[in-house]
């Protein structure tokens, strides 16, 4: 059987009646080009059935086309393995892989150990095979200064999501503390006196952030210590039931439960279910994220939207933007949104 010819982009030029180095401007979303003209490329590209040679397209531009995004590698897998799934992952891909389609570029997920000893060497292979124009670091990774410091040394392009510095970076992030205090004046203004938060672990820099508002904004308001208990749930269901079935068992437990992910908040729908407590009648619940899935919950939940796929979104376009020569270092703040639903109201009594 004969093998069709494999089609060029001189097949494309041809077709459409421009230069070849129209065509590739237009694959590249290069600038100078009209818009009849792209419209035309672009349907002989759709019609002839052209693809891109990549390899091609990294000699000639010295670019490879890929963000390569960073990601925890142990507890992504953990949240597989358990059958819970990984909605954080979830709105990271939706952001950066849309960002990147708009650019013809493409986002690469790697899973990456935060063990000391580890990170660098596969990290260093992933660099290696991929040649990414820029790298994504999401927590703890960004929190990596040895990291951070070996891709500069790469002379890498480097994004940060949740630093706040700039500089030599693009950081993006949203207002952590800001949230924080936005959620816990909210259950204090509804009447609560004592609240617990189910927080994530101390090596994620925006649960840092969250843990030091908290207590700032409950000192304000004149409450002790004690009655805002802290519980390290790391971001895990199966944890944070542990750590509320303690703070729930204290003489005076928590009226109101803040939870720095929708897991350990919906661990606290749980446990509240199994001590017959109602919510919110018994028990107010705020939950930090608001993927999807909390849309589901029974009753629906108190959160802060956190613009996940924004805040990558972001950093693929000033990476992509950095690769074509053009600026795109900086600190870039995205809007969080406190959406008020069933989960809250004041407490008994």
């Amino acid at each position: 059987m004969h093998k069709p010819a494999k089609v060029t982009i001189e097949d494309v030029a041809a077709a459409a009646g421009v230069s070849r180095q129209t065509v590739s401007r237009v694959i590249n979303n290069g600038p100078n080009v009209k818009p009849a003209v792209r419209q035309r490329v672009e349907a002989m590209v759709e019609q002839l059935g052209y693809v891109p040679n990549l390899s091609a397209r990294r000699m000639g531009g010295a670019r490879s086309y890929l963000i390569l995004s960073i990601n925890d590698r142990a507890r992504t897998f953990e949240n597989w393995t358990s059958g819970r799934g990984n909605d954080w992952v979830d709105q990271m891909l939706y952001g950066g892989m849309s960002e990147c389609e708009r650019h013809n570029y493409h986002m690469v997920l790697e899973l990456i150990d935060t063990d000391a000893g580890t990170t660098i060497p596969q990290i260093a292979r992933a660099v290696g095979s991929l040649r990414p124009d820029g790298v994504i670091l999401t927590p703890p990774h960004c929190d990596n200064l040895e990291l951070v410091e070996w891709l500069e040394r790469q002379g890498i392009p480097c994004a940060r999501v949740g630093h706040y510095e700039g500089g030599n970076f693009v950081d993006v992030y949203m207002d952590d503390e800001g949230a924080m205090r936005e959620v816990t004046r909210h259950l204090l203004d509804l009447g609560h006196r004592s609240i617990g938060f189910l927080a994530g672990p101390l090596n994620y820099g925006p649960s840092q952030k969250r843990r030091k508002a908290f207590r700032e904004a409950l000192a304000e308001a004149g409450i002790a210590p004690e009655a805002g208990p802290i519980g390290a749930g790391n971001f895990y269901f199966d944890m944070a039931v542990d750590v509320l079935e303690t703070m729930l068992a204290a003489p005076s437990p928590p009226t109101a439960i803040i939870a720095d992910n929708d897991k350990m908040a919906f661990a606290a729908l749980h446990v509240a279910a199994d001590r017959g407590l109602k919510v919110p009648d018994d028990l107010s619940v705020i939950s930090f994220e608001d993927t999807p899935g909390v849309r589901f919950s029974v009753p629906p939940l108190t959160a802060i939207r956190q613009p996940t796929a924004a805040m990558v979104g972001k950093a693929c376009a000033q990476l992509i933007a950095l690769s074509k020569g053009d600026d795109g270092l900086g600190a870039f703040e995205l809007p969080y949104e406190f959406v008020v639903r069933a989960t809250t109201k004041a407490p008994r009594g």
